[in-house]
């Protein structure tokens, strides 16, 4: 895809309508054993406040890696920490761990309105600080990688509609482009996917390259979007260090941010919103 194509998929924002994940076709494997999630454990389900849930990773025993919009309601206000709750390696009702969170903060870039512009979606990261931290003997953090220029196929594991009650993998997709930032995905996801980590093997051990942050279905296929992470996480955990106490997820003394418009369907598509939450 051109620079050009990806930059007019991306303006796109919003998903009115995905596929059903996990069809004939699909990749996907459930992760619904306990052996199955070995080595996935630090991945979990963020539910929010019964209103819907998004994807998280630990890159420390107490810090969750997601999307910077999962940390805002559909009118674009921001939730605070008590809305959220980590359930590190769910499945079937149950987590390895389950916390809640005690600050949650995103990028200091990242506007609740501006829906999926590259800009935004460059700066579609957050962190939950938990209210207390996960053992790496039940669940170990994950690295970031650092850029993996050259790399062409990746991993994700996510949470997403339809498929929310265990984690499910797709162990091979690829890169389909970079862009200023922005990098686009063939990989299979969908509603509640949003903070998905997309994760690179480097040596012997996956590390996260990026998150997903929102996608568009275009012939046949879904295509999603993420950033390159190792700038934009320094900047929400310095972020995190000015942020007193339990903060909300907009930065302390902020106005609060104008409404935000969801896509439906006959809708204009420059309006842009949420965009894997779960409706």
């Amino acid at each position: 895809m051109s620079s050009r194509r990806l930059l007019a998929a991306a303006l796109l924002g919003a998903l009115v309508t995905l596929p059903q994940a996990g069809g004939a076709n699909s990749t996907l494997e459930s992760l619904d054993r306990r052996t199955d999630i070995l080595g996935w454990e630090a991945v979990g389900r963020i539910d929010i406040g019964g209103e819907g849930y998004c994807t998280g990773v630990l890159i420390a025993p107490d810090l969750v890696l997601t999307a910077a919009h999962c940390l805002f309601d559909t009118e674009g206000q921001a939730r605070t920490a008590r809305d959220f709750d980590f359930r590190a390696g769910l499945r079937d009702g149950r987590s390895l761990a389950s916390r809640h969170v005690r600050r949650a903060v995103a990028h200091p870039d990242y506007d609740p309105a501006g829906g999926a512009s590259i800009d935004n979606m460059r700066h579609d990261v957050a962190l939950l600080e938990l209210a207390s931290a996960i053992p790496s003997t039940t669940a170990a953090p994950f690295a970031l990688s650092s850029g993996g220029a050259e790399a062409r196929r990746v991993s994700v594991v996510s949470y997403g509609q339809g498929r929310d009650a265990a984690p499910s993998w797709q162990r091979d997709c690829g890169i389909v482009e970079r862009f200023r930032g922005l990098i686009s995905f063939d990989c299979d996801v969908t509603f509640g996917s949003s903070g998905a980590p997309v994760f690179l093997t480097e040596g012997s051990r996956a590390r996260v390259l990026s998150l997903i942050s929102a996608g568009h279905f275009e012939e046949g296929r879904t295509l999603s979007f993420g950033m390159d992470l190792p700038e934009a996480v320094a900047a929400v955990k310095r972020e995190m260090r000015r942020a007193p106490g339990t903060a909300p997820a907009a930065s302390a003394g902020a106005a609060p941010p104008p409404p935000i418009r969801r896509i439906g369907v006959g809708e204009n598509r420059s309006s842009t919103g949420a965009k894997f939450v779960r409706p």
